[in-house]
């Protein structure tokens, strides 16, 4: 037989919690991330106090060795924080330690932290020249072999088609391919042969009191003048099959170290074939930072690029984003530039497209016969795009990405780049703050007292005392899953201060118990029977249940807001258990009191919970004129 009209239907609610329970778990067991046996899916990410983790510390490096001022140290750990947070809600721990050194700390052993510490300066150069940076063994070039570089993004037209695309520069992994070197002479740039070197915040090997300019002198007179003026006079990759001689004169360059080839100038980088991609890449964080410098860059660890001065950088970057790309299903960097740097970008494109007073040397021109343009991050290019229209819009950094390593990317780029280079030294593994048994300690006291709360609700609330364990049970187990889940996609690590937000958020659960319970109770007194009272009783507390909750979570909120560290992780608990027992309030302890309400042991005074209230109405309506007074709703 169906309800009447307009009465509630339990059984609808409890298959939506039902159903809630199914999707979580089907996530938590099968999601991406999932990974290892039954038990180890079931395990949340816990935080330093209670499984300890992993240490890094970086060490600030000045180009005199002298100590670095403290703003800028203290400006650098705020972003360095900022990229450290934007992995996930993990608590991480990222303080200033001496007068030189940040100390990072997260939870997890063997933790990968070597990305944090990256200077993640961004400059978009214009590729002037290649040349195979393999070695002197391979600079003769295979016939016919000319760098290209890579088609255009998607939405970018044909250069014949409209000289105003749409935007999006993207290019495939390893775009410019090629082997370049042993090339006919290029013709050389203005400032090729005299570049000077691009100065670096990183002294390397250097000793602390040694500036560039001396190390650029002891790395001259190790050479020896000969090779020095030799590899000064060169204009195009040298030839040492056409000059055998020149292989000799130029062998004490095989020598040195990547610290010692960074203060090189540019042009004895690039024409060089022993200084090869492998010490390029080498070199320190910020070799090539110098945006007004042509400097030398590989690409895929075999190609070299000499690059033009950098026109656009990172702080042109008004914002970046890891997205996938629909067209080619790769996942991508989205830049959003400012309005200044968009007109940079403008300018940049026009520039390559053009080729404009033909700097770009014929062998390092792409299919199209357009310059290309290398999107460089530090000391490496991602990839070198030929330019195949005007950009006139945002476009995306393509490459090998993964989506970690796209949005690791972006957010380095979003956070901005840091105020000093760092020597990242050896992470540790470290140990809990809090040892084992603290933790079994703290666990059963917990549970004692939830053992104690439920024994005084079934004292008290009888019957009633089975919906408050069942509510409670059944929350604790949404929030179980909530934290396994949010752990691997967000990064959300489960710490003392968050577990005591978990506590704090029982007493809310416990109030709405009693407001809901004693206002049946109320109802009762009045004269109505039980199974009228509890959906005008549900009628009445409800708003005072979401009230309470709603400046809980808003509270939540704020604190989550204005706080850091371990404070954020007890505000992101206290929210979401919060938000959680809303869910079971709804779902599941409304409807089984209203079915409760339905069954004869509701109505015994000793079994419900209910007897004094029920002995109060029973008094009430007990006849006294001939008539028995019946209020029902």
């Amino acid at each position: 037989m169906a309800p009447p009209q307009g009465q509630m239907r339990p059984g609808r609610q409890l298959a939506v919690l039902g159903l809630i329970f199914t999707v979580l778990y089907l996530l938590v067991f099968f999601a991406a991330g999932a990974k290892g046996s039954w038990s180890d899916r079931l395990e949340p990410k816990l935080g330093l106090d209670l499984i300890g983790g992993t240490r890094m510390t970086l060490e600030a490096a000045t180009e005199a060795g002298e100590v670095p001022p403290a703003s800028s140290l203290e400006e650098a750990r705020q972003i360095i924080q900022a990229r450290v947070d934007g992995r996930g809600v993990a608590e991480a721990e990222v303080v200033t330690e001496g007068n030189r050194n940040i100390v990072i700390s997260v939870p997890g052993q063997n933790a990968d932290l070597n990305d944090v510490g990256t200077p993640a300066e961004l400059r978009f150069r214009k590729v002037l020249k290649t040349a195979d940076g393999g070695g002197p063994v391979n600079t003769q070039p295979p016939p016919g072999a000319t760098p290209s570089g890579s088609p255009a993004p998607s939405g970018s037209p044909d250069p014949s088609a409209s000289a105003n695309p749409s935007p999006g520069v993207t290019s495939s992994p390893g775009s410019g391919g090629g082997q370049g070197g042993g090339a006919p002479a290029p013709t050389p740039t203005p400032s090729a042969t005299g570049a000077s070197p691009a100065p670096s915040a990183t002294p390397g090997a250097a000793p602390a009191d040694q500036s560039l300019e001396a190390l650029r002198a002891a790395v001259e007179q190790k050479v020896g003048p000969e090779a020095w003026a030799a590899a000064s006079a060169l204009q195009a990759p040298a030839d040492y099959s056409a000059d055998p001689a020149l292989a000799e004169k130029l062998e004490p360059f095989a020598s040195l170290t990547p610290q010692e080839v960074r203060v090189l100038p540019a042009n004895i980088q690039f024409y060089v074939p022993t200084i090869t991609c492998e010490k390029l890449d080498q070199r320190p964080p910020g070799s090539i930072k110098d945006s007004s410098q042509q400097v030398v860059a590989c690409e895929g660890g075999q190609l070299k690029n000499l690059l033009d001065v950098a026109k656009v950088e990172g702080t042109d970057v008004d914002d970046a984003s890891g997205v996938m790309d629909q067209t080619t299903s790769q996942w991508v960097v989205s830049l959003d530039f400012t309005g200044d740097g968009q007109s940079k970008w403008t300018n940049l494109t026009r520039e390559a497209y053009n080729n404009t007073d033909s700097q770009c040397d014929q062998a390092a021109l792409g299919d199209e016969g357009r310059c290309r343009v290398a999107v460089v991050l530090d000391n490496q290019i991602i990839s070198s795009p030929e330019i195949q229209g005007v950009l006139t819009g945002d476009s995306q950094i393509t490459g090998s990405f993964t989506q970690a390593s796209a949005n690791e990317l972006a957010s380095q780029l979003r956070y901005g780049a840091l105020p000093l280079t760092f020597e990242p030294q050896e992470a540790q593994n470290i140990t809990a703050t809090l040892g084992t048994e603290q933790l079994r300690a703290g666990l059963l006291a917990a549970g004692i007292g939830m053992l104690l709360v439920i024994i005084y609700a079934f004292f008290y609330y009888r019957l009633l005392g089975s919906v408050i364990f069942l509510s409670l049970v059944l929350s604790a187990v949404l929030v179980f899953g909530a934290l396994v889940l949010l752990g691997r996609q967000i990064g959300f690590t489960l710490t003392l201060a968050g577990i005591a937000g978990f506590i704090v958020s029982l007493g809310v659960a416990a109030d709405s118990f009693v407001i809901y319970f004693e206002r049946l109770k109320d109802e009762i007194r009045e004269g109505r029977t039980p199974r009228s009272a509890v959906p005008r009783a549900w009628a009445r507390a409800r708003r005072t249940i979401i009230s309470a909750n709603a400046i809980s979570i808003m509270a939540a909120v704020v604190l989550y807001l204005v706080s850091v560290g371990t404070v954020q992780g007890f505000a992101f608990a206290l929210g979401l258990a919060t938000v959680l027992d809303l869910v079971v309030v709804f779902l599941f302890r409304h409807p089984i009191m209203t079915m409760f309400a339905r069954t004869p042991a509701f109505l015994s005074p000793r079994v419900s919970g209910l007897g004094r209230a029920l002995e109060s109405r029973d008094e009430d309506d007990a006849p006294t004129t001939g008539k028995t007074r019946v209020k029902e709703a």
